[in-house]
């Protein structure tokens, strides 16, 4: 309880400091936000001529997050010792398989306060990189989509930004569930996001 509780109190030191720096199209695990938020604001882009999707899908995210660029993404803004201390600390605390205790050499334990925002901390620097591209996205945590005016945009955006991925946060985007698509409005308004089932496509 007293390990949890320290947590608590580091995730929400975390959220006071990176909350005004997390981009404004991203929309898991941030106060006042939801998923249907996110379907709203891909709505504004395809009501603005944007109706080619390419839904991403990072391959095992929370098990696959580099601790070292982690750790420099939050050393960017926080450069305090105890807190990075603390954070590694959590990192590498290992999680339960079957009774027994596994070391995490990647990714942030699952279920702990801290994952949620240090994994939008981690993608913030994605968000960056999407907004220095003039490109239209929404992010719900690692749930991501971008939307493009026409078929072969979209095909060259996500080539682009798949390497981008691999090279820049040490992460693989899934080649069989990563599609690139053409949106039904009427339908996408009442889907859920990151659920687009291929019945939703012209």
């Amino acid at each position: 309880m007293v390990d949890r509780a320290v947590q608590q109190m580091a995730a929400q030191t975390l959220q006071i400091c990176f909350e005004p720096l997390f981009s404004p199209f991203s929309y898991g695990f941030r106060p006042g936000r939801k998923a249907q938020d996110a379907v709203n604001q891909a709505l504004v882009y395809l009501n603005e001529g944007y109706e080619w999707i390419i839904d991403f899908d990072i391959e095992k995210f929370f098990d696959r997050v580099n601790h070292d660029k982690l750790i420099s993404c939050v050393r960017k803004e926080i450069n305090n010792d105890v807190i990075l201390h603390l954070i590694r600390k959590f990192l590498k605390a290992g999680v339960m398989e079957d009774g027994v205790k596994v070391k995490t050499a990647e990714g942030p334990p699952q279920g702990g306060p801290m994952s949620p925002i240090l994994a939008n901390i981690y993608l913030t620097e994605l968000d960056r990189e999407l907004d220095k591209r003039g490109l239209r996205y929404v992010r719900y945590a690692d749930d991501f989509l971008i939307l493009t005016k026409s078929e072969v945009a979209a095909n060259r955006v996500m080539e682009s930004v798949s390497r981008w991925i691999r090279n820049k946060l040490f992460l693989n985007v899934s080649a069989e569930k990563i599609k690139v698509v053409r949106l039904i409005k009427s339908i996408f308004r009442n889907s859920r996001f990151g659920e687009i089932q291929s019945d939703l496509y012209d």
